[in-house]
């Protein structure tokens, strides 16, 4: 996963991230990763359309997303 987060914050790529949030909500987020930190990354989540900040240990999983339309995130 955190090559994943690496290719995101480097390719400015989105990825779709599986995440449990602290009341136990899961949600699919879709995400562009700004900062890697110990245990939590910083990223603009596509969904939202805000800045967010995603605990790693509460991501259940995170992929790439499956259609990207050559679109530039950044």
């Amino acid at each position: 996963m955190n090559g994943l987060l690496r290719s995101s914050k480097d390719e400015k790529m989105p990825i779709e991230i599986m995440y449990i949030s602290e009341k136990g909500e899961i949600s699919h987020r879709t995400i562009v990763v700004k900062e890697i930190l110990d245990s939590h990354i910083k990223a603009f989540c596509l969904s939202k359309q805000k800045p967010r900040i995603f605990n790693k240990s509460n991501i259940l999983s995170a992929a790439k997303t499956r259609i990207r339309n050559k679109i530039n995130y950044a």
